[in-house]
């Protein structure tokens, strides 16, 4: 297939890797010249994904309509914030029928919309399908074995780009349930903030153990109440991807949530990460969800006060486990 991916960050950039050795042919665009320089020199991304050599036939681009222009697939692979605008000027170039498939993860704060939702407003010509699942950049890139689902609204667009990625390294799964799928991607990055806060302030692996669970606890009943399958959150792209986010050397998100248990403001910790860190952008979203569908998510409303109210995240603990009691499966009755 001749598949552009929009994005040239590390997730991009391995996705190209994988793609690229599946003998499709592979244009990748980026906004940015220096960093579309550097990769026609190197066929490397230095400072995302180091180490990672890319196949001398790709081709790269800032030019967004020859990037786009004849493809098959496209990769929609920019920052959540960015895409609204990405797909908005890639639209004129993009033809009827051609399928996109978004791997990035987020909910515009604006709107409360998913990605998918968005690509489908900006480019309603094309078809529209989301990828997501514990799947870091870093191990893409090096073939290291890995699992991911894919969400769309046919069955046989799901079939197109499991047979495109699907490698010896790299297994698709299909799905029919897209908001399922995406909130599980976005939403986990905010309790991955709260996981990393709470190894910035010396708390054990028990502590991460329960933002784990708790989180996903969260997340499934918003997703639930959303319109998701309940199964879904316990897959891939749910409890999957929230295991690795919170735990992973490799999570920004992680990162940036132990850089601001350290003290700093979530500003400073993304200036220190040096790439888009997804959970502060969807953090905000996440409440406005919770409140619109009338969902407690007490680990989204705490990492909410410490991101923009100058919440000391070391009450943030204390708070949590001091509420009030209650049961861990609410449907559960006693006999006697």
């Amino acid at each position: 297939m001749k598949i552009c991916v929009l994005g040239a960050g590390s997730w991009g950039i391995a996705l190209t890797k994988l793609l690229s050795g599946l003998d499709h042919e592979l244009t990748v665009w980026s906004i940015d010249s220096e960093e579309i320089a550097m990769l026609n020199e190197y066929c490397e991304h230095k400072t995302k994904l180091p180490g990672v050599i890319l196949n001398g036939a790709v081709t790269f681009t800032t030019d967004l309509e020859a990037a786009l222009s004849g493809k098959d697939m496209i990769v929609m692979a920019v920052p959540s914030p960015f895409v609204r605008d990405t797909a908005k000027k890639a639209s004129p170039y993009i033809q009827e029928g051609t399928i996109i498939v978004s791997v990035s993860k987020g909910i515009e704060e604006a709107t409360l919309m998913t990605l998918t939702d968005i690509i489908e407003e900006e480019i309603p010509q094309a078809k529209v399908a989301c990828l997501s699942g514990p799947s870091h950049a870093e191990e893409v890139g090096r073939g290291i074995p890995t699992t991911v689902v894919v969400g769309a609204r046919e069955r046989s667009i799901a079939e197109t780009i499991q047979d495109a990625f699907m490698s010896d390294y790299f297994r698709v799964y299909i799905s029919p349930d897209m908001i399922g799928i995406e909130l599980g991607g976005a939403l986990k990055n905010v309790i991955a903030l709260a996981a990393g806060m709470a190894d910035g302030l010396g708390c054990g692996d028990n502590t991460k153990a329960a933002l784990i669970t708790r989180g996903i606890v969260e997340i499934k009943k918003l997703g639930v109440k959303m319109g998701g399958h309940p199964e879904t959150f316990s897959g891939l792209s749910g409890i999957g991807d929230l295991i690795v986010t919170c735990a992973s050397q490799h999570s920004r998100n992680r990162k940036a949530g132990y850089l601001i248990g350290q003290g700093m403001t979530y500003q400073q910790a993304m200036d220190e990460v040096h790439m888009v860190v997804e959970g502060v952008y969807s953090a905000k979203a996440a409440l406005a969800l919770a409140k619109k569908y009338e969902v407690s998510m007490p680990i989204v409303e705490i990492v909410n006060k410490i991101l923009f109210e100058d919440y000391p995240a070391k009450d943030a603990v204390k708070d949590l486990l001091t509420r009030d009691r209650t049961k861990e499966v609410i449907d559960l009755l006693w006999t006697k």
